[in-house]
Order: C-alpha cells, then sequence, then structure tokens
C-alpha cells in the first residue's frame, strides 16, 4: 500500500474510533498530505522524517505549527506499527518541538474592581453574580471547581472552601473578606431558588434551583464584563484565575503559596506567572540583588 493509502487508513481510523470533528480530521489529512509530499517515493525512515522536520523549522514556522504537525507525524507512524501496516515506528527517537509557554492573560486590578462591581445589587441575580465573581477571584477557582462547590465545602465563619480539583484531589482555600460579604448576600436568595425536595445542595444556582453549569458562569462573566465596560472576549474564568494570581504575584506572594492556591500539581506551572510583569521583577530585582545599583 502506498503511503498516501496509509494515510487514508489512519484517517479513517481517527474518525471511526476517535470520534474527531471533521475540522481536526481535515487538519490531520492536510499536514500529513505535506509530510507524503515531502517524501516523494523516498521511504519514511528516521532520517527522512527527522529532516522534515527541519524542513517546518526553515520555513519559519510558529513552534506551535511544527508540533502539531509532528504529532500528526507520530500518530500515523504509531497506528501503522500497531496495526501491523509498518515494521517499525521513524519517529521513535524524534524529539518534539518545545512550545513556549503562553503567558496568562490577566486583567489589571482596576478592570477586575470594574467587574466586581458591575452587577446590580439590588437583584437576586445580580447579588449571585457578584457572589460568583468575587469567588472566582478571591480563591483563584476554577470554573468546574466553583460550580462544584457544595454549600457543605464552604465556611463563612472561618473564611475558607474546600474545593475539588482535577484528580479529585481536594484543597482547602482562604475566602477574603469581600468574597464573604458577597456570598452571605447572596445565600438568602439561593433558599428562594432552591426546588424543595430537589437541592442539589450546590452554593451556586441557576435560577431554575439547579446547580450552575460550567456554561452558565461562563455566561456570567461574559455578560457583567459588557456591563463593566471591558471586552468580553478577553474575559473569562480563567482569566479571573490568571488575574489572582498575577496579582499576588505582584503583591509579594511567594510561589508556593500560589501553587498551593491554585491547585497545581508542580511549581513549575505555577512559575510562568514570574514572567507576566517586568516591572515586578524589575523591583524585586533592585530590592533583593546586592549589585543592582
Amino acid at each position: 500500500m502506498t503511503l498516501d493509502g496509509l494515510i487514508a487508513e489512519y484517517l479513517t481510523a481517527l474518525r471511526a474510533e476517535r470520534g474527531l470533528a471533521p475540522a481536526t480530521v481535515a487538519a490531520y489529512r492536510r499536514d500529513l498530505r505535506q509530510y507524503a509530499a515531502h517524501l516523494g517515493a523516498r521511504p519514511p525512515d528516521p532520517g527522512e522524517v527527522a529532516e522534515y522536520v527541519a524542513a517546518l523549522h526553515r520555513r519559519g514556522l510558529a513552534p506551535s505549527s511544527v508540533a502539531r504537525q509532528v504529532a500528526a507525524v507520530r500518530g500515523l507512524h504509531r497506528f501503522l506499527l500497531a496495526e501491523g501496516l509498518a515494521d517499525a515506528d521513524p519517529t521513535l527517537l524524534l524529539d518534539s518541538p518545545r512550545r513556549r509557554a503562553a503567558l496568562p492573560k490577566a486583567l489589571g486590578v482596576e478592570d477586575v474592581l470594574r467587574l466586581l462591581e458591575a452587577p446590580d445589587p439590588a437583584t437576586a441575580s445580580g447579588r449571585r453574580d457578584r457572589a460568583l465573581l468575587e469567588f472566582l477571584y478571591a480563591t483563584g477557582a476554577r470554573v468546574a471547581e466553583a460550580v462544584a462547590l457544595d454549600q457543605l465545602d464552604l465556611d463563612l465563619d472561618e473564611g475558607t472552601a474546600r474545593l475539588t480539583g482535577k484528580g479529585n484531589k481536594q484543597r482547602v482555600v482562604p475566602v477574603g473578606g469581600p468574597a464573604r460579604r458577597a456570598l452571605g448576600a447572596y445565600l438568602s436568595d439561593r433558599l428562594a431558588w432552591r426546588r424543595p425536595g430537589r437541592d442539589p445542595g450546590a452554593v451556586f444556582l441557576n435560577r431554575r434551583g439547579g446547580r450552575l453549569t460550567r456554561q452558565g458562569a461562563w455566561g456570567i462573566v461574559r455578560h457583567q464584563a459588557e456591563r463593566a465596560g471591558l471586552d468580553p472576549a478577553t474575559v473569562s474564568p480563567h482569566v479571573l484565575r490568571h488575574s489572582a494570581a498575577t496579582h499576588m504575584v505582584e503583591g509579594g506572594a511567594d510561589l508556593r503559596t500560589v501553587q498551593e492556591l491554585l491547585g497545581h500539581a508542580s511549581i513549575s506551572t505555577t512559575q510562568v506567572y514570574t514572567r507576566v510583569s517586568p516591572r515586578h521583577l524589575l523591583e524585586v530585582y533592585v530590592l533583593s540583588h546586592p549589585r543592582s545599583t
């Protein structure tokens, strides 16, 4: 079977077995057609694969684009080996291109304050929205963690919340004063919204009395961003999480503390926040380095 035929077999498997979206399969097809065109009649041995990757770099492609095309080639050859359609995988010793870590998007403190003050405190839904926004910013919680929060996980007297993160790992995080007051103002409305005998126990409810969904939380954040005069396309629950971490680092928090707050498994994930603010880096350098001036 020709390489084009083998690629067709692989694409069929992607659609049938992995259920990939048509657009994703089309992207694989484009990348693998480029790979086949590069090889021509030459066999896909390790040297040819390495030369293909080098050619991608010479074309000036972004690291993310190179990584995507390498992933397509590697997936193809792993499939062919597993299906007995090839005797070896020429990508086994191929290094994966390193993707440059994208800096988190963070709002400025003033923009966060505008967002937090956007909900109408005179309405029940406004009080719920403010409680959600304050909670996301105060705790740096993921949106999935916030909507999964049950009343039993929240202690307003102690000012703590127990979040369940990735891998069902739990952590206890502090809840600051403004968030505690916003939650307290909302919880009486929650009693009116709940459905008798069908209370899900969630802190954040929708207006039908069910647990607020991730999509619902996203909609709230975008709606209130628009009310605050911010571009809703640049504001999301994840941006609030990034903003909380960034502002803590800029305020002098050590990375281990931020790591614990965010529930990062590795400190390397948290270290990206040290690169958010060059001004903060300069201030720390001037204050701490013995030969900074």
